[in-house]
């Protein structure tokens, strides 16, 4: 809360696609989450059954309050491109452990 006011949750749609698929999917993103880095979980990766790639080492997950998070550890990540209105690019996004 800031100021003693809910923030609004904001999304966009945006599209996603490994680079040998033929089409990609569309789905609803977290605009501002204040996450460092990019991240999808490792549900959405098996659902949509995108190829991951195994991290020479683990990244370990803060909590909010900055203490460690050992059970959520990222050990993958998913090459994709993404695609906004007329933007590309292609991209790596670590994949959160579920």
């Amino acid at each position: 809360m800031k100021g003693g006011k809910l923030l609004k949750k904001v999304t966009v749609k945006i599209g996603l696609k490994q680079k040998n698929d033929k089409e990609g999917i569309t789905v609803e993103v977290l605009l501002d989450s204040r996450m460092i880095e990019l991240v999808m979980s490792s549900e959405f990766v098996r659902k949509n059954k995108f190829k991951k790639k195994k991290l020479d080492r683990p990244i370990y997950v803060r909590n909010v309050n900055s203490t460690f998070n050992y059970k959520r550890l990222i050990e993958h990540t998913v090459k994709v491109e993404l695609f906004y209105k007329e933007h590309k690019e292609r991209t790596e996004i670590d994949m959160i452990e579920q």
